[in-house]
């Protein structure tokens, strides 16, 4: 197990070594290698910073997982320990530790000393790998201060160090207590080999235990002082690998102590396995209520492709081969417009796409049209209108997209794009066939899924073309600036956004008295008659289609759904105003469900409001000849307190104390006064501090399920008081 390593720069200080003895013609093979490495690191980590110092940790990750993948691995540890260092184990087969012949070097040195080196290369030890370049171990060992590699094989522990790249032995400092051993210190006096290599034998396992322990030290001298590890970016990686790779365990543990993490008052663990494959996957990721099941598209298709191997003499030859690329999607629809779709080759997240997910899109298109065009008598859809595009089909689609292949061709090191060509084919010939299987089952709960995505699509289809024409019949207002907004609008004359108001009111009769409580230059008024749609409920077609919400849409201008637009909102405050009844209750509740629907940007900006008018009005008699007072209250809490505190002060009201069922009951000054004026009003912002929460609530109260509505109906019941019931 014994032979020469290389060296890389700034790699041995052996005491008394002159810069000439130490450096001999035996270190050139690797500083033609590992130096470019050090001089160049963005070309194989992408940066020096906290970006880059996590991807070299994603690389020794890797390796630990295309063990699983092989089925040779059962549990990867992740710990940042807290001198700062990293260390992953796992109980994979261990770095074959026998002498590699055309190198002659031991595998663990060939692994973290050459570049292209290692199980990837050669399709003997992999089908399909995550480290496709052979360089990731290379790399991170090139850059890193200190790197110490134990492997677990035939019975015996077997161990070596390296310094930015270079093998040699570290004279750590003795730990406190005799039968302690010394603690690794990436500073210590390092002396690197000089004749030959040694894998050292550093104890003994029992027999059939297997796996690779390596801890390493970022090299200060490449990373940014500031890049540090993340530990919310790992714990994801690590969710989400345990999701990709079904039965496989994966601890991640933080020793740091660092403030702002889970483990600032001690050591924090947390552990992830799930058996459910990237179905489950999909399950988390998605956060709407289901048009679709979770459905799963499998198949594998065959391409060949040129490759240069080396041959039995060693050289480089270019050699036809025949690839096998396994395809794994799943996908759902959901009732929202968002689109969360996650790929992967051989579990290596390509965040920037590729030839796969290209080709799962093209057939996504393609089918869907198709059966859009199949239906369309079903759909009502005519010859004459627009075909669906790739974001009216991917509205609400949360989908995970494996491939597996041998050697796939990534754009760079950092691994973000497929770029194998013929993977597109196949892809896109798995999920067409798939898909179409689905689309067309006869079975009863597919066939109904199936026809309400239909239904979905075509209404985004349709919603996409009403907000285009909504905006051209914008841009054409004439020089008047006038437009095809609704007549029942009582607009404001300012166009400064960060002045205006719209109120949604309630009736017609209210709006008579708004009119003239209003402030007409700024405070715009748009009467509604009672309860608008339940879009919750409500296919987008619907929506579009209800004068109300389509009103109200329009006016306030900026569009719905996934085309909405902020900065085009023609007002900066949307002001619900109803009655202080149950009635003008579950009127704000549906205007706040058709907002947090269709222009949640409004909400999440905190641009809407609900108006709090008074419920009662009391008249305090004046003493002598003062005039009488009026008070208003907003809540039976606030009168009693207002009718005590007037009692201890020796001041009469009038006993008829006026309770306002509805805000035409008020003149207009006493609007103005109580709701409308900013100098004295009282407003309520609407805020979501936890969308998913919102989301929750919403299809809970407003959603098509009646049992859970129900049930939570039963269970407030014992707690509602009579004598709040507005009868």
């Amino acid at each position: 197990m014994t032979r020469r390593a290389p060296r890389a720069p700034g790699g041995g200080d052996g005491a008394g070594a002159s810069a000439s003895s130490t450096y001999t013609a035996r270190h050139l093979s690797v500083l033609e290698g590992l130096e470019a490495v050090r001089k160049r690191p963005g070309m194989y980590i992408g940066s020096t910073d906290s970006r880059g110092l996590m991807h070299c940790l994603w690389e020794i990750i890797d390796n630990s997982v295309d063990e699983a993948l092989g089925g040779h691995c059962t549990r990867i540890e992740v710990l940042l320990h807290a001198d700062g260092s990293v260390e992953v184990r796992d109980d994979g087969r261990g770095i074959p530790v026998d002498v590699e012949p055309r190198t002659g070097l031991t595998g663990v040195e060939v692994v973290f000393t050459k570049l292209h080196a290692g199980g990837k290369f050669g399709g003997g030890s992999y089908a399909a790998s995550g480290g496709l370049h052979g360089v990731g171990a290379s790399v991170v060992n090139a850059l890193s201060a200190r790197l110490d590699v134990e492997v677990d094989r035939g019975g015996r522990t077997h161990a070596m160090s390296f310094r930015r790249g270079e093998p040699g032995t570290f004279a750590d400092p003795a730990a406190a207590g005799a039968k302690r051993a010394a603690a690794p210190d990436p500073d210590a006096p390092f002396s690197p080999f000089v004749d030959s290599s040694v894998l050292r034998e550093a104890g003994r396992t029992k027999r059939g235990v297997t796996g690779t322990r390596v801890r390493y030290w970022a090299d200060r001298q490449v990373f940014l002082r500031e890049a540090a590890f993340s530990y919310d970016e790992l714990v994801t990686r690590a969710r989400q690998t345990s999701f990709l790779v079904p039965g496989l365990t994966l601890v991640v543990r933080d020793e740091r102590g660092l403030p702002g993490t889970p483990g600032e008052h001690g050591p924090h663990q947390e552990e992830f396995r799930h058996d459910g494959g990237i179905g489950e996957f999909v399950e988390h990721l998605a956060t709407d209520p289901p048009v679709t099941d979770t459905w799963r598209l499998t198949g594998s298709g065959h391409f060949k492709e040129t490759v240069p191997v080396l041959d039995e003499l060693g050289h480089m030859v270019s050699r036809e081969v025949e690839r096998e690329c396994v395809v794994d999607v799943a996908l759902r629809w959901g009732t929202g417009y968002d689109t969360e779709v996650r790929s992967f080759v051989n579990i290596i997240a390509t965040p920037k796409g590729g030839t796969h997910l290209a080709g799962m899109e093209t057939a996504l298109v393609k089918t869907v049209r198709r059966q859009v065009e199949l239906n369309a008598r079903r759909l009502k859809v005519s010859a004459k209108e627009e075909r669906p595009d790739k974001d009216d089909i991917t509205a609400g689609l949360t989908a995970v997209l494996t491939v597996r292949l041998p050697e796939p061709q990534f754009e760079g090191q950092t691994k973000e794009v497929l770029g194998t060509a013929a993977v597109r084919g196949v892809v896109a010939k798995v999920v067409e066939k798939e898909l179409t299987a689905l689309l067309t089952s006869p079975a009863r709960g597919t066939k109904t899924q199936a026809a309400l995505l239909l239904d979905k699509v075509v209404a985004e289809t349709r919603a996409r073309v009403s907000a285009r024409q909504q905006k051209e019949t914008q841009r054409r207002k004439n020089a008047l600036e006038t437009s095809s907004l609704p007549s029942k609008l009582a607009d404001c004359r300012s166009t400064d956004v960060d002045r205006t108001e719209l109120f949604i009111v309630e009736g017609d009769s209210a709006l008579g008295t708004a009119k003239y409580a209003r402030s007409s230059d700024h405070q715009a008024l748009l009467p509604i008659r009672g309860k608008i749609l339940n879009v919750q409920k409500a296919a987008v077609g619907d929506v579009l289609r209800n004068v109300e919400c389509a009103s109200i849409i329009q006016v306030v201008g900026a569009g719905s759904g996934r085309s909405f637009d902020l900065a085009a909102a023609r007002y900066g405050k949307i002001i619900f105003m109803a009655d202080a009844d149950v009635d003008g209750a579950h009127i704000r509740t549906l205007l706040l469900t058709l907002f947090f629907r269709y222009m949640r940007p409004l909400v999440e900006a905190g641009r809407v409001y609900a108006a709090v008018p008074p419920l009662h009005r009391v008249e305090v008699i004046g003493a002598g000849r003062a005039k009488n007072e009026y008070v208003y209250t907003y809540s039976q809490e606030e009168l009693t307190a207002l009718l005590a505190r007037l009692t201890s002060q020796g001041k009469r009201w009038k006993e008829n104390i006026q309770r306002y069922k509805g805000l035409g009951e008020m003149d207009a000054d006493q609007l103005a006064e109580t709701t409308m004026d900013p100098r004295r009003r009282t407003l309520r912002r609407v805020r979501i501090a936890d969308a998913e929460a919102a989301e929750a609530v919403f299809d809970l109260l407003m959603g098509g399920e009646v049992g859970p509505r129900k049930d939570f109906i039963v269970e407030g019941a014992a707690g509602l008081d009579d004598e709040r019931v507005d009868v």
